[in-house]
């Protein structure tokens, strides 16, 4: 096992400098053995959380019953967004599909989750495919959020 200035590798990376080296182990036994050492893989950054539940509102009903499935275009739009860790930092990427064209119609970066991020994801998805008037549009996103919960949000999505 690899000790270089109080950093180990993880399992994986044990097991695949074996696998160079000609030496064949499976890679269960190279965690099993590391654990009876008490070695552990270095862990990097912190866990993100993005999906802040705001409990005090209700959460809207699922439309779609988790059926993603569209006959054609702007029938059905889903949202999110997650976060990419850059060299300079955190960032968070707001995104809506086009479930019909499996398509990212709108998008977003962000250093900061901010309803105001994820409204100029949706701002750009209704720019670019005009949906107006379509009143057939179902717009699916993470219940649990507060930004796709706000005021703000919610009025966007009812004109």
């Amino acid at each position: 096992i690899w000790q270089d200035n109080r950093a180990v590798y993880g399992a994986r990376k044990v097991w695949h400098s074996l696998q160079r080296e000609g030496r064949q182990v499976a890679r269960r036994t190279v965690e099993r053995l590391m654990r009876k050492m008490g070695l552990k893989g270095v862990i990097r950054g912190r866990k993100v959380i993005t999906t802040r539940p705001d409990t005090a509102r209700p959460c809207p009903d699922d439309r779609v019953n988790r059926q993603f499935r569209a006959e054609a275009p702007n029938q059905l739009w889903v949202s999110d967004f997650t976060y990419v860790q850059t060299w300079n930092g955190m960032v968070y990427v707001a995104f809506v599909i086009d479930v019909f064209a499996r398509r990212i119609v709108g998008w977003k970066v962000s250093t900061s989750m901010t309803t105001q991020f994820v409204l100029d994801a949706l701002e750009q998805a209704i720019w670019q495919r005009k949906p107006a008037g379509n009143k057939a549009l179902i717009h699916h996103s993470d219940r649990e959020s507060a930004q796709y919960l706000s005021i703000r949000y919610t009025e966007r999505l009812a004109l």
